[in-house]
């Protein structure tokens, strides 16, 4: 099912990059965040398209329908505690013509996007109704991820001060 593939890969990318972090003395102890996102029509997950074909068949797909959009967020303390959080977004498309699949196509911004689009880019005008969080859509949710590491003692503000 979507929502808990969304949270094994994140879990597993945060479990590759623990075995890794145990192998550099340097970042013994540090804090590690992993997500990965998947856009769902149902139970049906859409592939991170890499061809022209799977992102016009992803965007047909969504046009005129809602969607879900899951993120699994994966934080690894220093103590090496895994905290997870999962994120969903409603989205709502437009009825897309072929001509704004084929102009979308043409712009390759859908490479290797969950679902065959980006959200922050030419796709952003496809989007009828977002319920829940826009930077879940883009990949990486700002709010709950920065919740989740504050909650288990990253300094979040650190260095804000001197930022501008």
């Amino acid at each position: 099912l979507p929502r808990a593939c969304a949270n094994r890969l994140a879990r597993g990318k945060a479990e590759a990059a623990l075995a890794a972090v145990k192998l550099d003395d340097e970042l013994t102890g540090s804090f590690i965040l992993s997500a990965d996102t998947v856009v769902a029509v149902g139970r049906r997950i859409l592939p991170k398209a890499d061809l022209l074909d799977e992102a016009a068949q992803c965007l047909r797909l969504l046009s005129g329908r809602s969607h879900r959009v899951h993120t699994g967020v994966c934080l690894v303390t220093p103590k090496e505690a895994f905290r997870q959080r999962l994120i969903e977004t409603r989205v709502r498309f437009k009825r897309l013509s072929e001509e704004d699949i084929q102009a979308y196509i043409g712009s390759g911004e859908w490479r290797g996007k969950a679902g065959g689009y980006a959200v922050q880019g030419i796709a952003g005008s496809f989007v009828v109704k977002m319920v829940g969080s826009y930077t879940n859509v883009v990949g990486l949710p700002l709010y709950e991820s920065v919740t989740l590491m504050g909650g288990e003692g990253f300094p979040i503000r650190f260095g804000w001060l001197n930022a501008s």
